[in-house]
């Protein structure tokens, strides 16, 4: 079976289970391409539900094979920063880092991102990871049995992302002014995900720009927050021995590196 015809025997999959998506189904053209748009689009809408065997052999091939094409980025070889060689700055999709464990920014429901084909981190985290992501975030949710409160952390299996894990934070939404719950709840995010990730023993975590974008927090105030929360954290006893700070943005990669200072190649002089 080719690429098309996987695409196709998942979109076929997906619609029997939901009927109702047929009708805007058949408005998108054949080509390979839009039938792989129709496909995450179907795959961001399903409810939680049981999940066939024989989809997930077909879904979890196509997506290792996306995975390799995009190219798999290896987080411990990253360069890192002068100034503290556990830290480092990569801008790129973080779907693509392997790591212990990447940092999902999710809404309280913690079910990943409804909105077909949305530009958001949970979305593209959710989409590349697969549909055993948001059955495994939904049982953790019917045994907690209320939304997630901002500031903790939840740990998943990465699937088949090529993290091992993702850590499951809700940041803060600033309306208006920034407040002090506001600073104090993303704080937590950081702090959260390294005690968790800690906790089961991770060495490397490679954070989102956690509240950024659409929760509104000041892009500078939010980068400063998180580098002096995780580099408190990294003080401690901690077996966290890499954080990467990932950033999509011109702009956040220079305000990284403005407050970290220069990197440093890997094995180079200080």
């Amino acid at each position: 079976m080719d690429r098309s015809e996987q695409i196709r025997a998942l979109n076929e999959a997906l619609l029997k289970e939901m009927p109702g998506c047929r009708a805007q189904a058949a408005q998108f053209p054949h080509g390979e391409i839009q039938q792989r748009r129709l496909l995450r689009g179907l795959m961001n809408v399903r409810p939680p539900m049981p999940l066939d065997p024989r989809f997930l052999e077909l879904q979890d091939a196509l997506l290792a094979a996306e995975r390799e094409e995009k190219g798999v980025v290896d987080g411990g070889a990253l360069p890192v920063i002068a100034a503290d060689p556990r830290l480092a700055v990569w801008q790129g999709d973080i779907t693509r880092l392997k790591v212990d464990a990447i940092v999902n920014a999710a809404n309280s429901a913690l079910l990943g991102c409804f909105v077909p084909c949305h530009g958001c981190i949970d979305n593209a985290i959710h989409s590349a990871a697969g549909l055993q992501l948001r059955a495994e975030c939904h049982a953790i949710m019917e045994a907690q049995g209320f939304p997630e409160p901002n500031g903790r952390a939840k740990l998943t299996k990465g699937y088949a992302l090529p993290a091992r894990y993702v850590l499951h934070t809700v940041g803060p939404i600033v309306r208006g002014r920034v407040t002090e719950q506001d600073r104090s709840e993303l704080a937590s995010c950081y702090r959260s995900c390294l005690e968790t990730a800690a906790a089961h023993g991770l060495r490397s975590v490679a954070f989102c720009c956690i509240s950024t974008g659409e929760f509104h927090f000041p892009d500078r105030e939010a980068a400063e927050i998180a580098v002096g929360t995780v580099t408190d954290v990294l003080r401690g006893n901690t077996s966290i021995e890499r954080v990467i700070f990932n950033v999509f943005k011109d702009l956040d990669a220079e305000i990284y590196r403005d407050i970290l200072g220069p990197d440093r190649e890997i094995g180079a002089g200080a």
